[in-house]
This record gives structure tokens, sequence and C-alpha cells, in this order.
């Protein structure tokens, strides 16, 4: 027992996160007295000891696990020990839970988790829905509803959306770039597990006295200012997760600038590539507003510095405007990758080269610029003056022009291809019709008048929905069954996967696109009753998210039971011509036995002779016929 306390794992991070709490105790105990408080009742402040905890104990955690330790032997000045990789790849599934630098498992570590968030957070929509059913009070009372829906949309969003893309870019990025890892393999492994820490935070709020934070995820002050103390715990959480997205954000960038394989200029790369570098300029530039927003947030409500008290000289409104400046470009942090991962699946299952392929990559860069200037469209009916509605709402209409580049190109492409219409291309062209269904809606609420009319009724819950759950979470089904040969070595369910598509597909609109129609009439959003005249409508939506929820059952069942038992995969069953597919399923430790040399562009699907790259050996690297394993000669 005393060899595995000093050795890293979760036996020493059990241990130094009960030491995280004593010092805890005794800091707030020393800082107290020094202020006049040393006697035993003053002593006892659970509030302060709990904000304390929430801090020290993850972090103890985290240097027990060992995700610190290469850098503080380093930091002590002891001798450089040679890298013997032994922290490297997985050998076991006992290699997923403890701190390794392998992209490729390091990318399976964020989906599994970002997807077990999902379900968490999907459980707590079928009980908001089943209150919904009917008025009146069936299941819970209104504040615990207000929970319901808070965490529910905290953990979907900074739980599961972003950090799912980011693991499906960890384990693809490198391979489709020739890179054997990512830049700084410790750095990434140390942001996925600040991910965990931060989804068990959030969901812990809920055995916080007063109950979990019931202020929605945008955490409108000044209520998230005087909430129970369950509202440190998204503040926190918040960071946790922020600092995740940063780490691998800067990781993605380095990687991509300074690692691609001889040959691929920035316009040879796939556009999932592209995507993901736009996206991670988006969270080095946005995502510390959102951190300095819950900074404010913790230092009010701990040290009193009224950043949004208005009785004390503070301004509510800078806070909408610091956390919308971060919130709508992280919708673009939300469905860029999105966008990288469609355009490959289409490509590739048209058998067609994208349509316009510079200007897919141009838009998305536009995307990033106007990104950041459309933010207050959030707070048309906030008080704010009234002068800045009409240029947000000029921005707004203007930024959904890349937007429908990006459209016109995917159906450019798809015209006249030959279409495989299996389950990863029936949840690519899902997204698109359910992208372009929100991105409609989008453009009206960018309409003043409109938008007032609308404002927290249910025609928002609507318009988030087709965007987020029928332009991302569609994507993300996708590229899981893209790649899941790749990662995993095995072939799944295919007529599984269509039934999940098609009870997904029907059911998202039974559930969702009633909510415009209550929404226009003036249902309320975030409410646990309504009057009787919206109940027909919500029976419909109720039991339709009932059957919405079980299609996601098909899919974890069909990933489950492949992962195990499916057929084995060969090395390109889609035959695409970019270079994660031409190494073995799953891939090399270390990606590549030969460092790959790229010739030509990703796509040139139909052009005779094309080719994207090939090895040192001299092997080409071509869209391999399906069924064959093609694996690159050796130096």
């Amino acid at each position: 027992m005393a060899a595995k306390l000093r050795a890293p794992g979760f036996y020493r991070a059990g241990t130094f996160t009960l030491g995280g709490v004593v010092f805890s105790l005794a800091l707030t105990y020393l800082v107290r007295m020094s202020y006049g408080h040393g006697r035993f009742h003053h002593f006892i402040a659970p509030n302060a000891i709990l904000t304390v905890s929430l801090i020290a104990a993850p972090l103890a955690f985290l240097v027990g696990l060992g995700a610190f330790d290469y850098w503080f032997y380093w930091a002590a000045g002891k001798p450089t020990r040679p890298e013997d990789h032994s922290s490297h790849g997985a050998h076991s599934w006992r290699d997923y839970f403890r701190v390794n630098t392998d992209h490729k498992v390091i990318g399976i570590q964020y989906t599994v988790t970002s997807f077990f968030f999902l379900l968490v957070g999907g459980l707590m929509a079928m009980l908001m829905r089943a209150e919904l059913a009917q008025p009146g009070s069936q299941f819970v009372d209104s504040n615990t509803f207000n929970g319901l829906f808070s965490v529910h949309a905290s953990l979907l969003i900074f739980l599961f959306i972003i950090p799912v893309f980011a693991g499906l870019a960890n384990f693809v990025l490198p391979l489709m770039i020739g890179a054997p890892d990512m830049a700084f393999p410790r750095l990434n492994a140390l942001s996925y597990w600040l991910l965990p820490i931060a989804g068990l935070m959030m969901i812990a709020s809920f055995f916080a006295p007063g109950g979990s934070f019931a202020s929605g995820w945008t955490a409108y002050a000044p209520l998230s200012d005087t909430a129970p103390i369950g509202q440190v715990f998204f503040t926190l959480a918040v960071q946790f997760a922020g600092a995740s997205s940063i780490a691998t954000a800067l990781n993605f960038l380095v990687t991509i600038i300074t690692m691609r394989a001889p040959g691929m200029s920035f316009f040879r790369m796939p556009l999932l590539v592209w995507a993901n570098f736009a996206t991670s300029l988006l969270v080095v530039i946005a995502t510390p507003f959102i951190a300095s927003s819950q900074f404010f947030i913790l230092l009010d409500r701990g040290l009193g510095f009224n950043f949004f008290n208005a009785g004390r000289g503070g301004d509510v409104l800078m806070y909408q405007h610091v956390f919308w400046f971060y919130s709508h470009p992280a919708v673009y942090i939300m469905m860029l990758p999105g966008f990288g991962i469609v355009s490959e699946i289409i490509a590739v299952k048209s058998r067609k080269p994208i349509f316009g392929y510079r200007m897919m990559a141009f838009s998305l860069v536009a995307i990033v610029v106007l990104g950041f200037t459309v933010w207050a469209h959030h707070m048309f009916v906030s008080g704010m003056q009234a002068w800045i509605r009409i240029p947000m709402m000029i921005t707004t209409a203007i930024i959904a022009v890349p937007t429908g580049i990006k459209i016109f190109s995917w159906l450019a492409t798809l015209w006249k291809g030959v279409l495989h219409l299996d389950t990863p291309m029936l949840f690519a062209l899902g997204f698109l019709t359910m992208f372009t269904l929100g991105g409609i809606s989008g453009v009206m609420l960018a309409m003043v008048p409109l938008d007032i009319h609308v404002s927290d009724t249910y025609f928002i819950v609507a318009h988030i929905h087709y965007v987020l759950f029928g332009g991302s979470l569609f994507t993300i089904f996708a590229g899981v069954y893209y790649w899941f040969p790749k990662m995993t070595g095995r072939m799944f369910d295919e007529r599984l996967g269509r039934m999940h598509f098609w009870l997904t597909f029907i059911f998202f609109n039974l559930t969702f696109a009633p909510m415009h129609i209550i929404g226009l009439q003036g249902m309320p959003r975030r409410v646990a009753d309504y009057s009787s005249q919206y109940a027909g409508w919500n029976l419909v939506i109720s039991l339709s998210s009932f059957v919405l929820g079980a299609s996601i059952l098909i899919f974890v069942y069909n990933i489950v039971s492949s992962w195990r038992g499916g057929p084995r995969a060969p090395a390109n069953p889609w035959r695409g011509m970019t270079l994660e597919w031409q190494v073995s399923s799953p891939p090399p430790i270390f990606n590549f036995d030969a460092v790959p040399t790229v010739v030509g562009g990703p796509y040139e699907y139909g052009v005779p002779g094309a080719v994207h790259g090939i090895f040192k050996g001299g092997a080409e690297v071509k869209p391999a016929p399906a069924g064959t394993v093609a694996r690159p000669a050796r130096e």
C-alpha cells in the first residue's frame, strides 16, 4: 500500500485530495484569524471552507494523479530523464484510467467521458420533459427544475459538445497532418483530466446546501451573486473546463503550424484541420472572457468586490457584455469542428472533390472574425443603449454569409456525386437539413422586432436546439461513426446505425419543431408550470423527447457491442485519401512507420492518377479499395 501511495495514480490522488481539504481548513482558519475571527465558532465558516476546497482539492487530485510529475521533476533542477515512453500508448483498458501522453488514447478518453456527460445531461432533460408533460407539479418543485435545466445546459455545452469535438480532433488531427503526436503531449494529458473534474463539480452541486446552481448556464448577475453556495460549483467548474479548452486549443495551433508533414501546405490540409485551426483561434481569444466573468462573480461573492452590485457602484450589464463576448463565439466553437467533419464525410461519400475548397477555408476564418461582432444581439431586451441594436442586427445578418457559402459548397459537392448513403453520410445530410433550419431561425432572431417579441420564449429553446442538437450533435454522431473503425479497429452494426439515425431525425423534429409554435404564442422558457393552453403541444413534445432519448441507447449499445466484438476493420473501409486512412486500424503507437510526404490535395476523387501523399519507401497514398489493409512502406 505504501508503494501505491508513493506512485502516481488514484490511491495517491485520493490521499492528496484529502490533503487539499485539510489545507483549505487550515488556510481558512489562518486568514480568518488574521482578520480577528480566531475564535472557534468564528472559524467554522462552511461557505468559505467549501469555496477554497473546490479550488485546492481538484488541484491536489491532479498532483496526486501524476499530471504534474514531470514538470515538478524539471522545476526541481534534477538531471534530465531519458524518455522511456512508459506513459505513452494503451496496452490494456487500465491505460485509459491514468495520465497518458498518446494523443489517440487522450482522444478516446475525451470522447467517452463527454458521452458520459451527454447521458447524464440527457437524463435531466427527460426529467424536465416528464415534469412539463402536463400543467401542474408532477415530479419536482420549481427550484429543483431550475437546477435541472441549469446543470443540463451547462453539462451539454461545457462538458459534451466542446470537449467531444476536441476528443475526435485529438485522435484524428495528428494523423491527418502526418505528425507522430501532438506538440505538447503532457499538456494534452493534463487538459483531459481537467474535464471530469469540471463535470463532477457541476453534478455535485445538487448536494450543496440550498441545492444546485439554478441561474441557467448564463449565470446572470446579480442573481448569481446572491444565489446559494451551489452557484460556486458552476463558477469554478467553468474555470476548469475553460482551462482545459485553452490548453487543448494552444496544443492544436502549435501542432498544426509546426508539425505538418513535408509538402503539406495550408492549402493541402484537410478541411477538418482548417476547422480546428479556426476553432482554436476562437477558443484562445474568447475563453478568457468567460473565465473573467466568473472570476468577477467569485470575487463579488467571496470578497465583496461589488462588480455587479448597482447599489455599490457596480454595473449589472457589464456581466452580460463580458459573458456574451465569449458565448456567441462559443456557438461557433461548437459548430466549426462539425463543419470540418461534414466536409470530410461528404467528399468521401460522394466521391467528389470539395467544391470551392479555398473559399470553404476562407469562410472558416471569416466566421472567426465576424463571431466577435455580434454578441449584443443576445441583449436586445437587456436595457442596454438602444442605438447598438442596429449595428448588431446588421452584423448578425452578415455572419450568415460565410455559413451560407459552406452550405452551398456542400450541396455543390453532392451534386451528381456517387452517393454512399451509409450511417455517417445520413447523419451528415441530417446535419445539413437541421442546421439550415436553425440558421434560418437565427437570421429571423437577428431582426430586432421579432427578437423582442420571442425573447425568453420557447422559440429561443427551439432555435438553440436546432443549432446545437441538429447541428453539433448530428455532426458528432457522423464523426464517431466515420472514425469508429480507425479508433477501435472494429466495424459498427450498419443496421443499428441507420435505425439510430432515423429515430433521431424524426423524433428530434417532433420534439423541437412544435416549440417554435408555442414560443410564438408566448409560452415562456425556463418554467416548471405553464398555462393549460399549451398543454397539447407540450404532451407531444414530451412523448417525442422520450423516444429521442431512447434512440441514444441504440447508439450506446451499437458502439459498446461493436467495440467488444464487431468485425475487424480494414485500414481504409471508406476509401479515403487523407493520411489517417493509410495506416492500420487502430494506428501504430507513433502513427507512422515512415514519414509521409504530401504531394497533392486531400479530396482529388475522380482525378486520374491523383495522389495525396507518398511515404519514404515510395508507397503512394491512394484510396485503397474497401476491405484491404493498406500499410505504408517502412524506411
